[in-house]
C-alpha cells in the first residue's frame, strides 16, 4: 500500500521542478512511511512520484518509481498484485528478466512490456497504476476492477496531474478549490459523489474497472475493461451444495491470496457472518499467531449495542490474540479535523471514525495489513432494507393503472409527505425509474429542494440524482443473465455505495493510520462467482444471506451464524444530545447564513427535527468546505 502522484506535461510548457513533485507526493505522507521516491524525464514530459509502505519485498531495490531495462516503461503503483509470483515464472520463460527477489510491481512493469493493456486481465489484486510509456508518450492510469483503491487527476494549463488523493492534486501550483455543485447534489442522495466526478470541480476520480490514456496530444480515453456480466457463468439449476462447495473453495482462495505479505497480517473482527467466516478461514493452517481487533463504545447504546461477545467467540473459536478498545464522544469530537483532512471529500458514513480508530489498534500492535469483510452484505444480499426493497419491486410491477399510482403520490403530497421514504419510492415506481437508488440514502429528491438555497433549487428544478445512475442500468439491461431486482441491488451498490463510500472510507481511514486493508470478498473472482448465483438461491424462504449462511454451516457456531443483522455503526443519535449536538447545530447555522448552498430556515427546521443522521450528513460538508475551499485549519 502506497500513495503515488505524477504529472504530464503533454503541452510541453515550463519545466516540471521536482519540488512540486515532492510537494505533492508528500502531503501523502501517511500512505507511505517507509520511504519515499521520484523520477522527472530529462526533457521535463513527465514525472512520477511515490511514498512507501512496504508489505511485499522490503528491500530498497523494489522501490518506486520503477523502471524496465531500458527505462521506457516507468510504473507507480499502490495496492497488492497477490498472483504475482504465480506471473514471474511465465514472463521469465518469455524473456524478461528481473532485478527484484520478489516485487509485485516489477511484474507489472514486465506484464506491460509482455500484453500490453491486456495485462490486467492477468492480475488478481487491488491497485491504482500510473504507467509512463516513454516510447509511445503515453500515461496510463488504472483503478482495480471493483475500486478498491481510489485515484484522482485533474487537467491544469495543459498538464495532467493525478494521485493517490485530492489533497496531492490540490497542491500542484494554481490548482483551483471550487464546489462542483452536481456533485453536491448527488451527494446529498449517496452520502457519496459517484465517479468519475469528485465534490472539487475540475477534479476527477477514475472509476473501478477503467483505465484512462492520455497521449502526446493531450487526448484522454476513458475505457471500462471490467464488468462483472462479462464474466458470470450463470449456475441455474446447479444444486445448492455445490454452490456452497463453489463459494467455500473460492472465499478460501481469497483469504489465502490475502495472507500474502512479508509483515503481519491481521483481521478486523466485528463477531457478525462475514468477519467471523473470515477469521476462520484465515486461521486454516495457520501456524503463526492470528491477530483480531475489535472496535466498540464505552456503552451499550440503543441505536447501536457492542458485538464484543460475538467477537470474542469468533476469536476464540480462530485461537487469535484478540485485541478490542471502546470510543467516546470524546474520541469522535478529537478526531473530527483529521477526519476532514483524510476524507480529502466528504464521506458521510459516520463509520469512517470506528475504522480510524480500529486501524490505528491493529498498527500500534505491530500489525501492517488486515483483513476486512466489506461486499458480503451486497453480494448476499444482507441487508433487512434490501428485503423490504425487493417485496416493494414486486407489488409495483403489478398492473396497477398509472393514474392510481400518480393519484396516491398526488394525496400523500397533499398530506405533507412529500419529503418521506414512501413518497420518494412511489414517485420513482410512476417515473419508471429503478426503486433502489443504493443501500445508503441521505435525504429525498423532494427533502433536498427543500434543503436548498433558492439559488440552488432554481438550477436543479426537474433534475433527479437517478442522472447519476442511468448509464450503470443501461449497463445493467444491456448485460445481466438476470435482470431481478436483487442483482439490480448488487451491481449498483457494486458500481457505486461499495468503491466510492464503504472502500473510500476503508482506504482513506486506515491509510490515516499507515495501515493497507485488504478485502477478500470482492477479490473479483469471488464476485463473479457470486453473482453467477440465482437471486432465488440467495434469498431463499426470504431469508437474507441464505446461500452463504448454509455455506458456513460447520464453521461458525449458531449463535453467530442466526444472529440478527447489526451492521458496523456509530451511535450518533445519542452522541448528538451530548456535545457533539452542540458543536453541530452551531457549525451548521454560521455556515447556512454565510454560504450560499442551504435554506437557513430549513437547517433550522432540520436541527429541530431530531434527524441526527441527516444533520452529520450536513456537518461533514460543511466541515469539509471549511477546511479545503474556506482554507480554515
Amino acid at each position: 500500500m502506497c500513495g503515488i502522484a505524477g504529472v504530464y506535461n503533454y503541452a510541453g510548457r515550463e519545466f516540471i521542478a521536482e519540488k512540486v513533485i515532492v510537494r505533492m507526493r508528500d502531503t501523502m505522507t501517511h500512505r507511505g512511511p517507509d520511504g519515499a521516491g521520484l523520477w522527472v524525464s530529462e526533457d521535463g514530459m513527465a514525472a512520477l512520484a511515490h511514498r512507501r509502505l512496504s508489505i511485499i519485498d522490503l528491500s530498497e531495490s523494489a522501490g518506486q518509481p520503477m523502471a524496465n531495462e531500458d527505462g521506457t516503461v516507468r510504473v507507480v503503483f499502490n495496492g497488492e498484485i497477490y498472483n504475482h509470483m504465480e506471473l514471474r515464472p511465465e514472463l521469465e520463460k518469455r524473456g524478461h528478466r528481473f532485478k527484484t527477489h520478489h516485487s509485485d510491481t516489477e511484474v507489472i512493469i514486465h506484464a506491460f512490456e509482455e500484453w500490453g493493456i491486456d495485462c490486467l486481465e492477468k492480475f488478481r489484486g487491488m491497485f491504482a497504476i500510473g504507467i509512463w510509456d516513454g516510447r509511445r508518450k503515453e500515461l496510463w492510469l488504472i483503478r482495480d476492477r471493483i475500486g478498491v483503491k481510489p485515484l484522482y487527476y485533474a487537467r491544469h494549463n495543459g498538464r495532467l496531474v493525478f494521485a493517490s488523493e485530492i489533497k496531492a492534486i490540490l497542491a500542484f501550483p494554481g490548482m483551483k478549490r471550487a464546489v462542483n455543485e452536481e456533485s453536491l447534489y448527488h451527494y446529498l442522495s449517496f452520502l457519496t459523489t459517484p465517479a468519475p466526478a469528485t465534490l472539487f470541480a475540475g477534479i476527477e476520480k477514475l472509476p473501478g474497472g477503467c483505465w484512462a490514456r492520455m497521449d502526446a496530444e493531450g487526448r484522454l480515453e476513458v475505457r471500462r475493461y471490467w464488468d462483472v456480466w462479462e464474466h458470470t457463468r450463470p449456475l441455474a439449476g446447479i444444486p445448492e451444495e455445490e454452490i456452497c462447495r463453489r463459494i467455500l473453495a473460492e472465499l478460501r482462495t481469497a483469504v489465502r491470496y490475502r495472507k500474502v505479505s512479508d509483515v503481519p497480517v491481521g483481521i478486523f473482527l466485528s463477531g457478525g457472518i462475514d468477519s467471523s467466516l473470515n477469521t476462520v478461514l484465515f486461521a486454516e493452517g495457520e501456524k503463526a499467531d492470528v491477530r483480531t481487533f475489535s472496535i466498540g463504545y464505552d456503552t451499550d447504546y440503543k441505536s447501536y449495542s457492542n458485538e464484543f461477545e460475538y467477537a470474542r467467540t469468533a476469536a476464540a473459536l480462530a485461537g487469535s490474540r484478540h485485541h478490542e478498545r471502546r470510543l467516546t464522544v470524546d474520541d469522535l469530537i478529537e478526531f473530527l479535523p483529521q477526519l476532514v483532512y483524510h476524507q480529502d471529500e466528504p464521506i458521510a458514513d459516520p463509520v469512517c471514525v470506528p475504522v480510524y480508530y480500529v486501524s490505528r489498534l491493529a498498527r500500534d500492535n505491530g500489525v501492517i495489513v488486515c483483513q476486512v469483510g466489506e461486499g458480503s452484505d451486497e453480494l448476499f444480499c444482507g441487508y433487512p432494507y434490501w428485503e423490504y426493497l425487493h417485496k416493494l419491486y414486486r407489488l409495483n410491477i403489478l398492473p396497477f393503472p398509472a393514474v392510481l399510482k400518480k393519484s396516491a403520490l398526488f394525496l400523500l403530497g397533499t398530506a405533507g409527505l412529500r419529503q418521506s421514504g414512501y413518497y420518494e419510492l412511489l414517485r420513482r415506481g410512476v417515473c419508471g425509474e429503478p426503486l433502489f437508488w443504493g443501500g445508503a440514502e441521505a435525504f429525498t429528491e423532494a427533502g433536498k429542494k427543500r434543503l436548498l438555497s433558492s439559488r440552488l433549487r432554481a438550477r436543479f428544478k426537474g433534475y433527479s440524482s437517478y442522472e447519476a445512475l442511468k448509464e450503470i442500468e443501461e449497463r445493467f439491461q444491456a448485460k445481466a443473465w438476470e435482470k431481478s431486482p436483487l442483482h439490480w441491488m448488487s451491481y449498483l451498490d457494486l458500481n457505486l455505495r461499495l468503491p466510492e463510500l464503504l472502500l473510500m472510507r476503508v482506504d482513506k481511514m486506515s491509510m490515516a493510520a499507515s495501515l493497507e486493508a485488504r478485502v477478500p470478498f470482492l477479490d473479483h473472482k469471488f464476485v463473479e462467482l457470486a453473482m453467477s448465483i440465482p437471486s432465488a438461491v440467495k434469498l431463499a424462504d426470504g431469508k437474507l444471506k441464505y446461500i452463504l449462511k448454509k455455506a458456513a454451516r460447520g464453521l461458525l457456531p449458531p449463535e453467530i451464524l442466526n444472529r440478527k443483522k447489526q451492521g458496523f455503526g456509530v451511535p450518533v443519535y445519542e452522541w448528538f444530545y451530548d456535545r457533539l449536538g452542540a458543536y453541530a447545530g452551531q457549525k451548521i447555522i454560521d455556515f447556512g447564513n454565510r454560504a450560499d448552498y442551504f435554506d437557513p430556515g430549513a437547517l433550522a427546521v432540520l436541527l429541530g427535527s431530531g434527524r441526527r443522521k441527516n444533520l452529520w450528513y450536513i456537518l461533514n460538508f460543511v466541515l469539509w468546505h471549511e477546511m479545503w475551499i474556506e482554507g480554515k485549519n
